[in-house]
C-alpha cells in the first residue's frame, strides 16, 4: 500500500513552514547579527516571498495531479532544481557574477521545465521527457561553458552538476510511468 498521502501531508507542514523559516533567517540575521554582512532590503524580501509561493503552489498543484509517490518527489525535486537554479542565477550568478549575461541561457532550462510541463498537462510520460530535455540542456550549457572558456572548468563542473536532479526528477517521473502499467495489469 502507498502510504503517500500520508507523507505528502507531513511534506506539506515541512515545506510550508521551511519556506517561512527561510524567509525569515535574513530578518533574523541582520537583527542579531548585524556584522554578519546580511542586509535585505524590503525588495529582496518581496522577490523571496514570491518565489517561495510560486514554488510551494507549484509543489501543492503537481502534487494533486497523482498520488504515486515516485510523481510526488519528481514534482518536488524539478520544483526545487528550478528554484535553486533561479535563486542562484539571481544571486551570484553561475556563469562569472549576476551581471553577465549569458546567465539569461539558464532561464531557457526553467523555460523547457515549465513549457513542457504545461504541455504534457502535468502527465507523468510528459514530465519525465520534459525533466530529461531539462537535465540534457543544462548539462550542454556546462559543457559550453566549458569549451567556450566562458568561465572556470571548476564552474563549468558547477554547471554540469545542476543537470542531475532534472536527471533524478525524470527518473522518479519514468518510475510513476512504469508503477501506473503496472497497477493496469
Amino acid at each position: 500500500m502507498d502510504n503517500s498521502n500520508r507523507i505528502y501531508g507531513y511534506w506539506r507542514i515541512v515545506m510550508w513552514s521551511g519556506a517561512a523559516v527561510l524567509l525569515s533567517l535574513p530578518a533574523l540575521a541582520m537583527r542579531f547579527f548585524p556584522d554578519a554582512g546580511v542586509n535585505w532590503t524590503r525588495e529582496d524580501f518581496l522577490v523571496m516571498t514570491v518565489m517561495l509561493l510560486v514554488a510551494c503552489i507549484a509543489i501543492e498543484i503537481g502534487a494533486r495531479v497523482s498520488n504515486s509517490l515516485p510523481y510526488r518527489a519528481g514534482v518536488i525535486v524539478a520544483v526545487g532544481t528550478g528554484f535553486v537554479t533561479f535563486w542562484v542565477n539571481g544571486a551570484v550568478g553561475m556563469i562569472q557574477d549576476e551581471g553577465n549575461p549569458a546567465n539569461l541561457v539558464f532561464l531557457a532550462v526553467l523555460g523547457i521545465a515549465v513549457a513542457g510541463a504545461l504541455a504534457a498537462r502535468l502527465a507523468s510520460p510528459g514530465m519525465a521527457l520534459t525533466m530529461l530535455a531539462a537535465g540534457g540542456a543544462q548539462a550542454l550549457i556546462a559543457l559550453y561553458v566549458a569549451v567556450a572558456g566562458l568561465d572556470t572548468g571548476y564552474t563549468a563542473i558547477l554547471i554540469g552538476l545542476f543537470a542531475l536532479p532534472w536527471l533524478l526528477s525524470a527518473g522518479l517521473f519514468h518510475l510513476a510511468v512504469r508503477r501506473q502499467r503496472l497497477a493496469r495489469g
